[in-house]
């Protein structure tokens, strides 16, 4: 269901699938994360979600103006999981409302994976 805000010029509808790309975009910005995962992993296998797909890593869901969010996420090894976690949360609530003027009331972050560089 589409967030819909109005003034003296008009409406405005921001559907949840546009809330999910800024948040995705948002989150790659993010110390630590390396990219979404999927959402249905069924058989234990974890896609590396990048790009367009980001979305396919991301819930979200819009009651009264407030958003809450589900984030999939595949992580850098050797980054404190916390501080991570910490640092998206702040990020996304302040860009989401700075950028849309929806509020964010809940984030739920779910580590999928950890991808280890082979140098």
């Amino acid at each position: 269901m589409p967030n819909k805000f109005s003034n003296e010029y008009g409406s405005i509808m921001i559907e949840e699938e546009v809330i999910a790309q800024i948040s995705g975009m948002i989150a790659m910005e993010c110390y630590g994360i390396v990219g979404m995962a999927a959402r249905n992993v069924k058989d234990g296998i974890v896609q590396l979600l990048k790009g367009e797909s980001l979305t396919r890593g991301i819930a979200v869901r819009l009651n009264d103006n407030k958003a809450s969010i589900d984030f999939h996420i595949i992580v850098e090894y050797g980054t404190k999981i916390s501080a991570v976690a910490d640092n998206l949360m702040s990020t996304v609530k302040y860009k989401v409302k700075d950028m849309l003027g929806i509020e964010v009331e809940h984030i739920k972050i779910f580590i999928e994976g950890v991808r280890v560089d082979k140098e």
